[in-house]
């Protein structure tokens, strides 16, 4: 019986903001694919995550890659630089080298690299334009810093045209909710060789968030101040798993 132990570091993409449980907890994909891959391989496995809402790229590497790192993992997944995208100065090729610190230290640990890139939200926000462009540019650096590394595990969601729906995303139009969490998790597992449950890869019903100036009042406006008041939605927070727990199969 293979010994998994997985471990995801990174922002609020991977801490699972978006998918909340009814009693509050944040779940999100990396959750729900730790749970697949114990029921999909028959076998528990030890599951910790580091991530943390409204972090940089290069904070994310900073904080969280070492303390990963020394649990001894088996697998790190890593996804970064979607709050980098909506800062006015944003040098796509630093965020990218984050990317490659990752593989090198894990490279030296001996520990399997999960890469992911973030579902694309472009086409429901307010710059979604710059989104776009700076999305492809990101997605572009990366492939590039892995384009002989078939060893690395790949779940790519920014080219997923249906991921991009608004059937996938929370009423903030930024985050993914439970429809898209899930989505992203059955293309991890179908990356380590698993097959998902189906359902997983299609929506569920979802309901409509705010528009108009109700958007804007209840989601931008938050936003605009963090980012004035130079405050993070993660100051604060701690890592949800820090430490390894385990998922039996169910």
């Amino acid at each position: 019986m293979a010994d998994v132990r997985f471990v995801a570091i990174g922002d609020s993409f991977t801490e699972g903001v978006g998918d909340e449980l009814p009693d509050g907890r944040v779940r999100g994909w990396a959750d729900i694919a730790a749970q697949g891959w114990a029921d999909a391989a028959g076998h528990p496995i030890q599951y910790a995550n580091f991530a943390i809402r409204g972090k940089l790229a290069w904070p994310i590497i900073e904080e969280q890659l070492e303390p990963a790192l020394a649990l001894r993992p088996t697998h790190l997944s890593f996804n970064g630089g979607g709050n980098d995208m909506l800062r006015p100065r944003t040098n796509v090729e630093h965020i990218a080298d984050t990317f490659s610190r990752v593989m090198r230290r894990c490279d030296e640990q001996g520990v399997r690299v999960i890469l992911l890139s973030g579902a694309n939200p472009a086409g429901q926000l307010p710059m979604g334009s710059l989104i776009q462009r700076r999305g492809d540019e990101l997605s572009a650096a990366v492939l590039r810093r892995i384009a002989d590394r078939d060893d690395v595990v790949r779940a790519l969601n920014w080219p997923d045209r249906e991921l991009s729906a608004g059937a996938y995303w929370s009423e903030d139009r930024l985050h993914m909710n439970t429809n898209g969490h899930h989505r992203v998790a059955a293309r991890v597992l179908h990356a380590l060789g698993y097959e998902p449950p189906a359902e997983w890869w299609a929506p569920s019903s979802a309901s409509n968030g705010p528009a108009g100036l109700a958007y804007y009042r209840q989601h931008v406006g938050p936003w605009m101040r963090r980012r004035i008041t130079r405050t993070s939605s993660g100051d604060g927070r701690a890592a949800k798993y820090p430490t390894w727990v385990e998922r039996a199969p169910q």
